[in-house]
């Protein structure tokens, strides 16, 4: 079954993130000098890869035969946090899961120790959508975890999240990518893909997408299909 873009072409190196290169080369060093902090905090706008950025430092951090700091993608803890199915990598909507019954159930869980990884790692999504009630048992976690496991937020509303849970996390902050980078990787991704795009469309494309890479691959997407279409 085809994937859509933006799943299709997820980054799986820390270098493949596009834009974020101020970000994502802390990162690398941080793993390759084994500088792990035990909680991070990723804010920026939709769609310039803050969950994508979570994914694969949970990867790296992780991976048997770390290259420069960059994940393997080969040994079996990278497959098994590539295709979702590792138990270690833990996932959170905090859209839907904002409760503080939610979050109890994070610190009865979490002093279970890791079934493969060395680390269990909680990515909480969209993290300034807790309750106030969620954010003050998330921060007694965060202020003594165990030692085997990381917290990465997300979220791209920082200033709804408190001041004490942001003080606990090492801070990094994504931002739009900028047109002439946006530009270049949806040409190339055009070109891979076959397709016949024109450099004007995707400029058009770049200027709707309002620097957001997700949204920039959706109507690049789109944009083949109608072409697709209108040549049979």
């Amino acid at each position: 079954m085809p994937q859509v873009f933006y799943r299709k072409w997820r980054p799986r190196l820390l270098s493949d993130v596009v834009g974020q290169d101020h970000v994502t080369r802390t990162l690398q060093q941080a793993v390759s000098q084994q500088r792990i902090a035990h909680a991070y905090m990723f804010c920026g706008p939709r769609g310039t890869g803050k969950t994508s950025t979570a994914r694969i430092l949970a990867k790296a951090i992780n991976c048997h035969s770390t290259q420069k700091g960059e994940p393997c993608n080969q040994c079996s803890i990278c497959k098994s946090f590539n295709d979702a199915s590792s138990l270690d990598l833990i996932e959170i909507d905090a859209a839907s899961q904002r409760r503080i019954d939610d979050i109890r159930d994070l610190r009865e869980k979490i002093n279970f120790t890791p079934s493969e990884a060395t680390y269990k790692v909680y990515i909480v999504d969209e993290v300034h959508m807790l309750t106030a009630e969620a954010f003050n048992a998330l921060l007694k976690t965060l202020e003594e975890p165990p030692s085997h496991a990381i917290f990465i937020l997300a979220t791209t509303e920082i200033d709804r999240v408190p001041a004490t849970v942001i003080s606990r996390c090492q801070r990094y902050d994504l931002s739009r990518v900028n047109s002439e980078e946006l530009f270049n990787y949806l040409h190339k991704i055009n070109e891979l893909e076959k397709g016949e795009i024109s450099d004007d469309a995707i400029k058009l494309i770049v200027k709707l997408s309002e620097g957001s890479v997700r949204d920039s691959l959706s109507l690049l997407d789109r944009a083949l299909l109608v072409d697709n279409q209108g040549k049979k």
